[in-house]
């Protein structure tokens, strides 16, 4: 994981002109690195290739957009060597760049070698698209709510019974898995909601309520009141009680790495003040069997990417107990 202490060490003064570099995954067969100018400080992340990646890159780096704070270059070292750049131009964003440029070098590490440049462009234009999509006004309501409750979760069952890196890291939804946390004996999607009495609970895709290659499966529902002041949590103390509980800096990077996957940027922080949430109750099901879903193997040849929605009223004898998820978490139920 990439940190802070990382960046100091190589920011650390130097008496000539030039970078300062760490590779990042020794075992992968790119040149994957790190970098800090000198006497500028700027951080870089720069991944070289042959001159067949960047044939390949070249249609896509025509056509990129501008991002402030933020700058892609891909230069020649000789006549077979290129360098891909990508370098952090406004410290607004600087704790949002240590997360793209970790989320870029993981994607690249097992790349093949001639879309290497084309696969760490990709996913620069995807944290570009990301930033606009979140825009000025930050993570929108539902964002908001459902952050909180994937957090609530995090913090009150993951963080009280697993090693602090290891909760964190079961928490994947912001890279696009099916469910939001995946752990060795179970996987949990969780839901949010501010209605009083929902009566239904929308379904995102045919793979989120399907337990294929999973254990057990459950379903949580974070029932919350919202409002402006009053003495209930901000996103922004929950951010903040979740991270203090991280005792590594390894878990800790791993957390904001995941808060920026989702769209909570540091810079935007002020956004997040309000509204504040108090927990009315969890509702946890277990996933199984006849539990009302749609999964991939029912819908027909051609049909796919259903989004749908299932009756509350439905999953009553369907009901799990937080004993039941915590057992499994902690790998002491069967």
């Amino acid at each position: 994981m990439i940190d802070e202490n990382l960046w100091k060490d190589l920011e650390a003064p130097q008496p000539d002109r030039g970078r300062s570099t760490r590779r990042l995954f020794p075992e992968s067969a790119h040149d994957i690195r790190l970098g800090v100018t000198h006497p500028g400080r700027r951080r870089m992340l720069l991944l070289r290739a042959d001159a067949r990646a960047a044939d390949l890159v070249r249609p896509l780096l025509n056509d990129l957009p501008q991002t402030h704070g933020l700058h892609l270059s891909c230069s020649s070292l000789s006549a077979r060597d290129f360098e891909l750049q990508v370098s952090l131009t406004a410290d607004t964003l600087r704790e949002v760049f240590t997360p793209l440029a970790e989320d870029i070098a993981r994607t690249v590490k097992d790349a093949p070698g001639d879309t290497v440049l084309e696969a760490a462009v990709r996913r620069f234009l995807h944290w570009q698209q990301l930033m606009r999509t979140v825009g000025v006004d930050g993570l929108g309501k539902e964002a908001r709510r459902g952050l909180y409750g994937e957090l609530h979760f995090l913090r009150e069952h993951l963080l009280d019974n697993l090693p602090p890196l290891s909760a964190v890291e079961a928490w994947t939804g912001p890279e696009g898995t099916n469910q939001d946390f995946q752990l060795p004996a179970c996987a949990v999607e969780v839901k949010s909601t501010v209605a009083k009495n929902p009566v239904t609970l929308r379904i995102a895709s045919e793979r989120q309520l399907d337990d294929t290659g999973v254990s057990r499966l459950f379903l949580l529902l974070v029932s919350l009141d919202e409002r402006r002041g009053g003495s209930g949590e901000s996103l922004n103390t929950t951010v903040d009680r979740v991270r203090s509980l991280l005792l590594s800096p390894v878990a800790v990077a791993r957390l904001d790495t995941q808060l920026a996957r989702i769209g909570y940027f540091p810079h935007q922080r002020e956004l997040y003040d309000e509204p504040r949430y108090t927990l009315r109750r969890v509702d946890m099901w277990n996933v199984s069997g006849s539990f009302p879903r749609l999964v991939e193997a029912d819908l027909p040849a051609g049909v796919g990417d259903c989004s749908y929605e299932i009756s509350v009223s439905a999953l009553e004898r369907h009901r799990a107990t937080s004993q039941e998820v915590i057992g499994l978490i902690r790998g002491t139920d069967g």
